[in-house]
């Protein structure tokens, strides 16, 4: 392998920096790099050390002679250094872990206090999408504000509204992490924001069909599946994740209850919604569960969708022609309601809206059942065009 000698000095290192040059006691210098080759166990080995001139002989000198004496102890240099690094590895992921590890650590412990265990309100989506690809790979110490503004800048006008999601989610990651000892400083966060700037976000309210073209569209509504779905939302007002679920069991005369799980608010906080079915709903149901192959009022197609989908139910509204959405029923209903002088408090409830303060909520625990159930009569009357009401509006 060219010259060999027992001992290379510096300035022969630097004439030929690519060798083949040999130092002896195993150490080589072959196209600019530096190995030790050994035996163990009956086995030729080598191990690489660094490159020239990062790596200098001196230094190169020193490793061998570092697992030289590993070897002597009766171990594999190798082995012996990549259990070092380990173990190395490992304190680093306790002390100063990746930003994706930590992301998931957080998200692992918020996930109780989530709804859905966090993936129905989709927590760690937009960390998932715009920033682990970008700085998850990242130690949490080494993160500066830089290298968030980086990541957000793309999408910081464009999706504002993802972007804010996923800085808000990474103040709360820096927060806990700081709290557990780890290294980072979660002014990190507000620098980014500041360095983001100010957007100036248009809140764009989800279409809704006017009320006074609710009978109109409600007879347009077929008997398919996702038909029937769209008429249950707009009778009971209900969102659309209660009624897609909607189970034959969870109804008891005229009243449907809402499971918990299935109504908006705040893990540990929710309640089950009594619903006054109207004399049109309680029709469909029970036309229905004559046919009914399963619990669910609404089955989906196939195995894995046990129910109609939110998607299926935005499409018939838009092979329909209908601009309005799903959950803009409920404001359909609320404006109705508002226009012919319905109680406040009733058509609140009626929507699940909290009512009053929480002290005010703590001793007034009615829900308001029979008094809806007379708003909710007249609102199916409206819809299914058994009502011609006619609303005169206050002039200004």
């Amino acid at each position: 392998m060219g010259r060999s000698k027992s001992t290379l000095t510096a300035i022969e290192v630097h004439a030929a920096p690519n060798g083949p040059l040999s130092d002896g006691g195993g150490l080589s210098l072959v196209e600019g790099r530096w190995s030790y080759r050994y035996s163990y166990s009956g086995k030729r080995r080598e191990m690489g050390l660094g490159t020239y001139p990062t790596v200098t002989l001196a230094a190169a000198r020193k490793a061998r002679d570092r697992w030289a004496g590993v070897l002597l102890g009766g171990k594999d240099p190798i082995t012996e250094r990549d259990r070092l690094i380990a173990t190395e590895r490992a304190a680093m992921d306790r002390h100063d872990p990746t930003f994706a590890e930590i992301a998931q650590t957080v998200f692992d412990g918020m996930k109780a206090s989530l709804r859905g265990g966090g993936d129905r309100g989709r927590w760690f989506s937009p960390l998932a999408v715009h920033i682990i690809p970008k700085i998850g790979a990242m130690r949490l110490s080494q993160i500066h504000q830089t290298d968030l503004h980086k990541a957000l800048k793309p999408i910081w006008k464009t999706k504002n509204e993802t972007a804010e999601k996923a800085l808000q989610r990474i103040g709360i990651i820096f927060r806990k992490a700081r709290l557990m000892g780890m290294q980072c400083d979660p002014f990190t966060v507000e620098a980014t924001r500041h360095m983001l700037g100010e957007v100036r976000r248009k809140v764009t309210p989800i279409v809704s069909t006017p009320w006074q073209d609710m009978p109109a569209l409600y007879q347009r509504l077929g008997d398919g599946m996702a038909h029937m779905c769209l008429r249950m939302m707009i009778l009971t007002v209900v969102r659309s994740a209660g009624v897609r679920g909607m189970r034959y069991s969870e109804i008891d005369g005229g009243v449907w209850t809402v499971p918990a799980e299935r109504m908006k608010a705040i893990e540990g906080r929710e309640e089950s919604f009594r619903v006054p079915l109207p004399t049109e709903a309680a029709r469909m149901i029970d036309a229905a569960r004559e046919f009914a192959q399963s619990d669910w009022v609404f089955p989906g197609q196939g195995r894995k969708l046990p129910h109609v989908t939110d998607t299926a139910l935005s499409k018939s509204l838009t092979d329909l022609g209908e601009a309005g959405r799903p959950h803009g029923f409920r404001s359909s209903f609320r404006t109705w309601a508002q226009d012919c002088d319905h109680p406040w408090d009733v058509a609140e409830t009626a929507l699940a809206h909290s009512i009053g303060a929480k002290t005010e909520r703590s001793y007034a625990r009615s829900d308001l059942l029979d008094r809806r159930r007379v708003v909710m009569d007249k609102w199916a009357a409206h819809v299914t065009g058994q009502s011609a009401q006619v609303v005169q509006l206050k002039r200004g």
